[in-house]
């Protein structure tokens, strides 16, 4: 397992691989917290997630931003697998939305793909999912300026393709389900991940001993 990462400091507002910029604090001038991580591979990927599944309680939203293939669902496969939650977390594409039952007595994991969602909180409210937002955590890839109004706390993940990597977490994000289409590649494929923790709910946890 490739447990092991690089941390450092993340560059305020630098413009990431792919065209996204690191997520912005909330406008009302709220507490934040931001560490960089890299993570060299598909297994690291998954370990990142199980890992920062320790931090999750129920009434989190964790919002998932990255290009396709950039590695959004084999996080949530480790969250799903840290948290201890029943069924294979795959991409939610043609459902939208998939929840996923606690086998510990935690809070359910609800699995969002906000791709195809324009109307952002009324949309996620006409979802007619059998578990109360509040009570779960909620994981949404795609969510970036549909979801943020769910909650003044959240946790944002930005990730981002480095320059001339393999596309070996493409390859399994394909193979999961999601949108890339890309063919498996060597293991060796190496992404930046941007951890925002916004608002109260955040300012007390330690991103960076977590990851």
């Amino acid at each position: 397992m490739e447990a092991p990462h690089d941390q450092h400091p993340a560059p305020a507002a630098q413009t990431e691989a792919g065209g996204h910029r690191a997520p912005e604090g909330p406008a009302h001038g709220g507490r934040r917290q931001e560490v960089t991580v890299t993570v060299p591979t598909a297994e690291g990927m998954r370990a990142l997630g199980v890992r920062l599944a320790g931090l999750l309680r129920a009434g989190d939203l964790v919002m998932l931003t990255g290009e396709l293939g950039a590695g959004k669902t084999t996080l949530t496969r480790g969250l799903g697998e840290g948290m201890g939650v029943r069924g294979a977390v795959t991409s939610p594409t043609f459902v939208i939305a998939r929840v996923h039952p606690s086998l510990t007595d935690g809070p359910p994991l609800v699995h969002v793909d906000a791709y195809r969602l324009g109307g952002g909180l009324e949309e996620m409210e006409d979802l007619d999912l059998d578990v109360s937002l509040p009570e779960s955590v909620v994981v949404v890839e795609w969510g970036e300026g549909k979801v943020e109004e769910l909650t003044e706390d959240r946790l944002q993940v930005l990730i981002s393709r480095t320059i001339g990597a393999e596309s070996g977490l493409a390859g399994e994000e394909a193979g999961a389900g999601d949108r890339s289409g890309a063919a498996a590649g060597e293991a060796g494929d190496v992404r930046t991940v941007t951890l925002v923790g916004v608002g109260e709910r955040w300012a007390g946890e330690n991103l960076a001993a977590s990851v």
